[in-house]
């Protein structure tokens, strides 16, 4: 079964980091992530742009409105998403928890759902 992990984080303690904070967590992230590839469990992997490159899009009455940012207002952002395979919730979440992130972040973690008519 696919799972999304969407990592989340507080970008002001992410920017507070040290540069050689930052690149042992990223150097360590990437190792992970070679792993979980090497086992097939790792899909795919995104890291996003910071939140002020945010724009938030919705329609109402057949009108556009687009604002900065996200819609909501919260101490911690999407920094990036891990889709993943995993045998049930309790590995997904295993995967999750071994991420160098969620030591000062969250992992989210949500199953994928199939659509019908979806290939696979």
């Amino acid at each position: 079964m696919k799972y999304l992990l969407l990592c989340c984080h507080e970008e002001k303690e992410f920017e507070a980091m040290s540069k050689s904070e930052c690149d042992a967590m990223m150097q360590k992230t990437m190792a992970y992530c070679e792993v979980l590839k090497k086992t097939g469990q790792l899909l795919a992997v995104e890291q996003l742009e910071p939140v002020q490159t945010a724009r938030t899009v919705r329609v109402r009455n057949g009108k556009a409105a687009v604002t900065d940012g996200p819609f909501a207002e919260t101490k911690e952002h999407l920094g990036g998403y891990f889709l993943i395979e995993a045998r049930d919730l309790n590995e997904a979440i295993q995967v999750a928890s071994n991420f160098p992130s969620v030591q000062f972040g969250t992992m989210e973690v949500r199953p994928v759902r199939d659509l019908p008519g979806s290939a696979h």
